[in-house]
């Protein structure tokens, strides 16, 4: 047998996870910067909470989640997405009591499970950012939700960035919206795809999202649910546009964007990217928007019972970047590199590595005996800055030879000296 990879899934390597944390560290930074914090929700959930929060009739729920029944004669489900288990999470623990953030700001990390089609930077397995802030009814909170997301992006680097905003109003809104939709989609219901001509039974908003060509041709004439809107529901979509005017934040209205789950109500977002690299397609790299009411769906209090949140995929990000041709910023792997010549070096070796480390310096050695130009190589692949030398000469006159790597400057040191005072010789050799 030949043993490989799940289909959808995707082997990070070394190479590639330097891209992964370097954008993880930089979310973790502007995060930080707007006071949000980390909550980590198991990966599998009871498949109640993903479908009384993302709707049953979602492509989510129907056609995409892994669940399966355990050995407890549970129904569980891998997490598709983030929001609903953060909310079960927020509600289980009493985050909303006096002794907690209000409102709360949290935000996670982690692997999501779909079962669809695999795509450019869409896998089974994926890994999302999501943000969520729960308790605050403040169109600000929007406001300051679609600020981090796009100075998340700046500070990647990415700038082909649009932002698209819409207002799905309340329930009662959408509830009327659907039937106008229902009737101006029924008489053409036998020119839509077949994706829409379900979802026109079962979840009608979802056609307005529709890729197919000729899908979008007809949808184009659809009423708009902005003319639904009650006079509260417009007059916080109002609010939300004059902030980010306020901000000097550009963005587009666009009435036929929903979003394909179904806690979602007033405002929703899409950022957008039409990279270069993407060669003329216009790409949703970051979405979202406000879900007043799921507190409550998961028994939680009404006093707190709104909220606002994003995600964005990770694989999408780095797509996102390379199109763009966002080189990340590379360091040397290692400080210090320890060439041993001989077995007889081995403890030496060692115990000179681990020096360099004690001093809070990365360091590697060779394990495999090779010669010396064999190991010339390996520090200079991975960047060394500083090889500390020694062979059996050099054991026996107790001294080690220090050498710069860039200017190939190199002094001989003995091992009393380099023992007891390791970081004013590294940073001597550095400076010659």
């Amino acid at each position: 047998m030949k043993y490989q990879k799940p289909k959808g899934t995707n082997d990070i390597l070394p190479k590639e996870t330097k891209k992964w944390q370097f954008v993880e560290t930089t979310a973790r930074n502007i995060l930080e910067k707007y006071d949000f914090h980390e909550i980590r929700t198991p990966m599998f959930e009871h498949i109640e909470v993903i479908t009384r929060a993302v709707g049953e009739s979602t492509d989510i729920v129907t056609k995409e989640m892994y669940d399966f029944t355990d050995k407890g004669n549970r129904h569980i489900t891998l997490r598709p997405e983030g929001t609903a288990p953060l909310v079960r999470s927020y509600v289980e623990n009493k985050l909303f009591g006096p002794e907690h953030q209000n409102p709360f700001k949290g935000y996670y990390f982690g692997p999501m499970f779909r079962y669809e089609r695999q795509q450019a930077g869409r896998y089974r397995q994926f890994h999302q950012l999501g943000v969520e802030v729960i308790g605050s009814q403040n169109p600000a909170t929007d406001a300051e939700g679609i600020l981090l997301a796009l100075d998340f992006f700046k500070s990647l680097g990415v700038t082909h960035t649009k932002l698209v905003i819409n207002s799905l109003g309340t329930r009662e809104n959408r509830k009327a919206y659907r039937q106008a939709l229902i009737d101006y989609l029924e008489p053409l219901k036998q020119e839509l795809s077949d994706d829409s001509k379900r979802r026109l039974e079962s979840n009608p908003l979802r056609v307005l999202d529709s890729k197919d060509k000729k899908d979008k041709v007809i949808v184009e004439n659809a009423p708009s649910i902005l003319d639904y809107l009650d006079e509260e529901s417009g007059a916080f979509f109002e609010e939300v546009k004059s902030l980010l005017d306020a901000l000097g934040v550009a963005y587009e209205i666009d009435h036929r964007m929903v979003r394909g789950l179904d806690y979602y109500n007033h405002t929703v977002f899409e950022i957008m990217s039409d990279a270069p690299g993407f060669k003329g397609a216009i790409t949703t790299i970051c979405a979202g928007g406000r879900y007043d009411g799921l507190v409550a769906e998961f028994g939680g209090p009404d006093t707190h019972n709104a909220g606002f949140g994003f995600a964005l995929g990770m694989e999408r990000i780095l797509i996102t970047m390379d199109a763009e041709g966002i080189e990340i910023p590379s360091k040397p792997e290692v400080d210090v590199y320890v060439i041993g010549i001989g077995e007889e070096t081995n403890v030496q070796s060692l115990k000179l590595t681990q020096l360099a480390r004690d001093n809070n310096l990365s360091a590697e050695r060779d394990f495999l005996n090779r010669k010396l130009k064999a190991q010339f190589k390996s520090a200079d692949k991975l960047g060394a800055k500083v090889a500390l030398i020694i062979g059996g000469t050099e054991l026996e006159n107790q001294v080690v030879r220090v050498k710069n790597m860039t200017t190939g400057t190199e002094e001989e040191v003995s091992l009393s000296d380099i023992y007891q005072d390791f970081a004013t010789i590294y940073e001597t050799i550095l400076s010659k």
